[in-house]
């Protein structure tokens, strides 16, 4: 099994914490894993990207040209990477911030209304957390259990309220892709 993952939308929606989590999950499961970050400019507000390798075998280098999959959280993501998407890979939109349909028919489609699952949730700030679990969902790269673990261990102290609605966030993107 290899999955290369391209995650983009602006900073401030999630999108490293995404990859990050995943790459964690990926690790504790015993897969070969990569995270590389693109920060600079990104971080005010402008897109900002991660990429994830989750690999059963050795990863020669972290660097990905056509990635298996692609979560985008804004229009200007899609843009930029749709066409490097390899065909039959899978595609993750943000329904609630791109209105645009994905023209190429090569590619599995998903349309997650992340931003707005998450403020009937209560919390804008998890619509990384619905993106994930739709991810999670429709590929299976990793199992739910370990990224709920990751997600526990990662909130202490007074952050730990956070934990049921982080949960919460990725299982409703679990069901939105079922």
């Amino acid at each position: 099994m290899r999955r290369e993952i391209i995650m983009a939308g602006f900073g401030g929606q999630g999108v490293m914490a995404m990859g990050k989590n995943l790459m964690e999950a990926g690790a504790e499961e015993g897969y070969e894993v990569t995270w590389v970050p693109s920060y600079g400019p990104e971080m005010r507000g402008g897109t900002s990207n991660c990429s994830v390798i989750l690999s059963d075998a050795r990863i020669g280098t972290p660097l990905i040209e056509k990635p298996t999959d692609l979560i985008a959280m804004n229009r200007p993501s899609l843009a930029k990477f749709i066409d490097s998407v390899q065909p039959g890979g899978c595609v993750f939109v943000n329904s609630s911030t791109i209105s645009d349909k994905v023209e190429r028919e090569d590619i599995n489609t998903y349309y997650v209304p992340s931003d707005d699952i998450a403020k009937e949730l209560g919390n804008g700030k998890v619509g990384n957390m619905v993106m994930l679990g739709a991810f999670i969902g429709a590929t299976k790269a990793v199992g739910i259990d370990v990224v709920e673990e990751m997600i526990t261990n990662m909130f202490r102290g007074e952050k730990e309220k956070l934990i049921p609605i982080n949960i919460e966030a990725l299982r409703k993107g679990i069901e939105s892709v079922a």
